[in-house]
């Protein structure tokens, strides 16, 4: 049986365009919570480590790169197109979803968007920076030569950054990172405009693909989503996934679109009962 928690305090309240995002503290662990949802806390973080490591220890090889040292990329902004008739701001309705094939034949060409100085090692993007203990497993290894972290929420990115900063110190050496870029943006509009490719995707945006913040993320988890996610990823790539629980469905598609796929559970103490859940799904090299 759990022991009794101590009420919890709110810091912080604001809204934006997805609705309202508040940090409460807790005795001594801190809250996020959007739109009256628990997302995450900073009372463990065992799980969202691994979603990073677990990624990098996946990577059998480093995409090949381009002349100049970066990674080939590949444009995928019509995809996501096909994939929602909403702009991500718009999170009142769940978008419609399209065949595979339509996102797939709406892909375009376009010159890629420039990019920061070349470092060896793979690129891993982290969506999602929440409490920061993604950020400072990936800060903490060696193996990433770029770690681009995208957080919609101005209000998370301000928790992490602005005096006094409260989540700071739990992203670790992340924030003081010469390989780590922070970029305010949605990781669907993210997807939709970048030529980046990237070696390693570990998504934890939602409390999973059955429990999504707002309803536009609902695609991402889809037969579409998921073709937008493997065009962005670079030969030999992984994608990693948290999730607060198990997501049969979710793993059937994986297991249809990717040759490689395996289920990770982390065993936590709440009240729900079910492990978090790390999804690592990839092709072979």
């Amino acid at each position: 049986m759990l022991a009794p928690q101590p009420q919890p305090e709110t810091l912080e309240r604001r809204d934006g365009p997805y609705g309202e995002v508040a940090l409460r503290r807790r005795g001594d662990r801190y809250e996020i919570i959007a739109n009256g949802c628990f997302l995450m806390d900073t009372s463990d973080g065992r799980s969202e480590r691994l979603l990073v490591s677990a990624a990098l220890d996946a990577l059998t090889h480093h995409a090949p790169e381009e002349a100049d040292g970066r990674p080939e990329r590949l444009p995928v902004s019509a995809a996501l197109d096909a994939l929602t008739h909403h702009a991500p701001e718009e999170a009142d309705a769940r978008p419609e979803r399209l065949p595979v094939s339509a996102a797939l034949d709406a892909l375009p060409h376009h010159a890629p968007e420039e990019a920061g100085p070349a470092r060896c090692g793979p690129h891993l993007l982290i969506g999602g920076l929440g409490v920061g203990f993604s950020l400072a497993e990936a800060a903490a290894d060696p193996r990433p030569g770029r770690i681009t972290v995208l957080e919609r929420e101005q209000a998370v990115l301000d928790w992490h950054t602005v005096a006094p900063a409260p989540l700071a110190r739990f992203a670790g050496s992340g924030h003081t990172d010469p390989r780590v870029r922070l970029v305010k943006d949605d990781l669907l509009h993210h997807l939709r405009t970048t030529g980046d490719r990237y070696h390693a995707l570990c998504l934890d945006i939602d409390n999973g693909p059955d429990w999504t913040v707002t309803d536009t993320n609902g695609g991402l988890y889809g037969f579409a989503g998921l073709t937008v996610l493997e065009r962005v990823l670079a030969p030999g790539g992984v994608l990693a996934v948290w999730s607060a629980a198990p997501a049969p469905e979710f793993e059937e598609r994986l297991r249809a679109r990717f040759q490689q796929v395996e289920r990770l559970n982390v065993a936590v103490e709440v009240e729900r009962g079910d492990p978090d859940v790390v999804y690592l799904a990839s092709h072979l090299p």
